[in-house]
């Protein structure tokens, strides 16, 4: 590889931590395209794979003080993990791009809502009840088109959470999801040893960007922070009308 095509490497995965950082969220909306560039879209979501792992490892520990309700959150987790099996096995049979547009409408009806009524919050006894279905419908999104975000981000957004406590409950899903997609990805072949390798100097800069970005959303007012979700779960509608109509739809 060329130093300009390391450093446009470098820089993504840099941003994608900052992000995380900050949100908890969304490294892999900024660095998954930029690896595709670089490389391809397989090894871009293969790297990113073993990124996501390490990173949710360290901000399910760091912020695990912050769950209030272990139930809920764990409830979630176990079965996003279950969805993401799922939705590998579901991969090849799915309308992914009819899915992901679908979705994408959903994202933008709940960004509306939030807009014309700011105050609206879901109530935490109706998000325990919820909590299996989203978490499971999330982790099927995430096996079968590599994003769960609309729906899960979506989901703990509405119920208002604190910022650290949005970060630890969405850095446990996550990793739950994580640990069923890196075994599939390395079965599938996607994730080989040289890959592997690639990922671990590529936590470099990820490891550099997230407490930058941890550092920087502590200026954020709660009213801020919020606003900063709802701008990522936008961008994240936008790429998946972007992907569905390349797709297309």
């Amino acid at each position: 590889m060329d130093p300009a095509s390391l450093a446009i490497a470098f820089v993504g995965i840099l941003l994608g931590g900052f992000l995380k950082g900050a949100t908890g969220a969304g490294a892999p909306v900024v660095g998954v395209p930029v690896l595709a560039l670089v490389f391809d879209v397989p090894m871009a979501v293969a790297v990113f794979s073993v990124l996501n792992l390490f990173s949710n490892i360290w901000q399910s520990w760091a912020f695990r003080a912050e769950v209030t309700e272990q139930r809920f959150t764990w409830t979630f987790a176990v079965m996003g993990a279950l969805g993401a099996a799922l939705g590998s096995v579901l991969l090849a049979s799915l309308p992914v791009p009819l899915l992901m547009a679908s979705l994408a409408g959903v994202v933008f009806a709940y960004i509306g809502l939030r807009l014309a009524r700011p105050n609206w919050v879901l109530a935490r006894a109706r998000a325990r009840k919820m909590a299996p279905y989203v978490g499971l419908v999330g982790g099927v999104m995430q096996g079968a088109g590599g994003l769960s975000a609309p729906v899960s981000i979506t989901f703990l957004n509405a119920l208002n959470l604190p910022r650290k406590e949005f970060i630890a409950t969405i850095a446990i899903f996550f990793l739950a999801m994580s640990v069923t997609q890196v075994p599939a990805l390395a079965a599938l072949g996607i994730l080989t040893w040289d890959i592997l390798v690639l990922a671990v100097f590529a936590l470099i800069p990820m490891f550099l960007g997230i407490p930058i970005g941890s550092w920087a959303a502590r200026f954020l007012s709660k009213q801020a922070f919020d606003r900063l979700i709802l701008s990522l779960l936008a961008v994240i509608a936008v790429k998946l009308i972007w992907d569905a109509t390349q797709a297309g739809l």
